[in-house]
C-alpha cells in the first residue's frame, strides 16, 4: 500500500495533504482528537503550521516559549477547545519525540519490530493512552500503509478515524460513536 496524497479528515484539501505527508502533523492531529470535533482536531496541525510560519518540526516546537505557544493555540480561532493544556501536551509530545527518536516522529513506527511494539511505543507518547494508541495503530495500518507484523491485533477493533476514507465518513463515524455511548450508558 502506498501512502495517499490526502487523508480526508477535514474539509480542507491543504490540511488533508499535510496530514498524509507530515508524520508530526498526523500525530498532533491524533493528540488533539479529544473532547473536540474530529475534523477540527485534525485541522489543528494546519493552523499550527500556518501560525508558526514554517513546517512542523519537533525540535522547534519542543523549544518554543510555552507562553507564546499557548497564545498561538488560543488563536483566534483556537486550535483546540482547551488551548493551554493542548499547547503543553503538543510541546510535551514534541519533546518526547526529540528525546526518544532524535526529533524524527516516523521512527516511532519505522523502528517498531511488531504491532505490539508499535502499540507500546505509542502508549508512551504524552497524551496517548490505550484507546488513542490502538486507534493510531489502525490509522497507520489502514490509511498510511504502516503494517508491522501483528498490527491488526494491536489496532482498535471499534469504529474510529482509521475507518475514514472520505470526509463524509466523519459524520457516519460521529453517529456511530454517539450510538455506542448511548448503548454503554444503557448497559450501565
Amino acid at each position: 500500500m502506498s501512502r495517499p496524497d490526502q487523508l480526508h479528515f477535514t474539509e480542507s484539501d491543504e490540511a488533508n495533504k499535510l496530514l498524509a505527508t507530515d508524520d508530526l502533523a498526523i500525530l498532533i492531529g491524533m493528540l488533539l482528537d479529544q473532547q473536540f470535533p474530529m475534523e477540527r482536531a485534525f485541522y489543528g496541525p494546519q493552523l499550527l503550521k500556518d501560525r508558526l510560519g514554517a513546517d512542523l518540526e519537533a525540535r522547534r516546537i519542543a523549544g518554543w516559549d510555552p507562553e507564546e505557544l499557548e497564545e498561538i493555540f488560543k488563536g483566534p480561532p483556537a486550535i483546540h477547545r482547551y488551548p493551554a493544556s493542548m499547547a503543553k501536551r503538543t510541546q510535551d509530545l514534541c519533546q518526547h519525540i526529540v528525546d526518544e527518536y532524535d526529533g524524527d516522529p516516523s521512527r516511532i513506527w519505522s523502528d517498531a519490530g511488531s504491532g505490539k511494539d508499535l502499540l507500546k511505543r505509542l502508549k508512551k507518547l504524552p497524551g496517548f493512552g490505550e484507546a488513542k494508541s490502538r486507534i493510531f495503530v489502525g490509522l497507520l495500518g489502514k490509511r498510511l500503509g504502516v503494517q508491522p507484523e501483528g498490527w491488526e491485533e494491536a489496532a482498535a477493533d471499534w469504529p474510529s478515524i482509521a475507518d475514514v476514507a472520505e470526509f463524509d465518513d466523519v459524520y457516519t463515524l460521529r453517529e456511530q460513536k454517539r450510538l455506542m455511548k448511548e448503548e454503554k450508558k444503557k448497559s450501565g
